[in-house]
């Protein structure tokens, strides 16, 4: 990182005033982008989508329980794998505790993988989270939210995934799907992906305030740094 020049704090001061006139313009963006995202149409979901939660098997109007909405995280976890993805484990860290907050507004928070129940317990265990989640090993769930990819068609690199055909290095990616219901319908109104879920990672947003920012642009790939929180250096 190369230092920027000094300045007095009255050279400061007026850069961070002309900076935070840019600032409330990104705001206002992003208000009018959020309105917009609110204004899609909604598809009723006709699947009856089952998966395997604590409790026994649940629907996916069950996942909203008392709630009007409800967010799902795709979370990466192939049936193979012996432990979730750790960049999805670096989404979820930055919901932990505050999930429970959506529920004062009407919104229900879920994670689902495809790795079956027990993978998903221990490895959840492990995390320390309480983030409800559940397994969708039985369903077309993932398949038909964009996030899992048949083998045959991502050898032939004609899978799809954030709206668009082409390839993908793993057989799960991640993503965020938005659902609705009205009494028992279920409405699928948003999902996301990518780069889209970069607004979600708190942590992110934070090193965004910093003058070193992300630092990520020497590494091989953005979030090649991350660990499970469990398995960062101590020092």
């Amino acid at each position: 990182m190369s230092r920027p020049r000094g300045a007095s704090r009255e050279e400061w001061l007026a850069a961070r005033l002309a900076l935070l006139e840019r600032e409330k313009e990104h705001d206002r963006r992003r208000d009018a982008l959020s309105a917009a995202r609110r204004e899609l149409p909604w598809v009723k979901v006709e699947e009856a989508y089952v998966f395997d939660g604590p409790s026994g098997k649940v629907t996916l109007r069950d996942l909203f329980g008392a709630r009007r909405q409800l967010i799902v995280y795709h979370f990466m976890f192939d049936p193979s794998w012996d432990q979730g993805c750790k960049s999805c484990s670096y989404v979820v860290d930055n919901i932990q505790g505050g999930h429970v907050h959506l529920a004062a507004r009407d919104t229900a928070y879920c994670a689902v993988s495809r790795a079956p129940l027990a993978k998903i317990e221990a490895f959840k265990s492990r995390m320390g989270w309480t983030i409800p989640w559940v397994s969708s090993s039985e369903s077309r769930f993932n398949f038909d939210y964009g996030v899992s990819f048949p083998e045959e068609a991502r050898a032939r690199g004609d899978i799809e995934y954030n709206f668009k055909k082409g390839s993908f290095p793993h057989p799960e990616a991640p993503g965020v799907s938005v659902f609705a219901r009205e009494g028992d319908e279920v409405f699928h109104t948003y999902s996301t992906y990518a780069r889209g879920l970069d607004i979600l990672i708190g942590t992110y947003n934070y090193l965004d305030l910093t003058p070193r920012g992300r630092d990520e642009s020497a590494l091989s790939f953005s979030m090649s740094w991350v660990r499970h929180h469990d398995r960062y250096d101590a020092t």
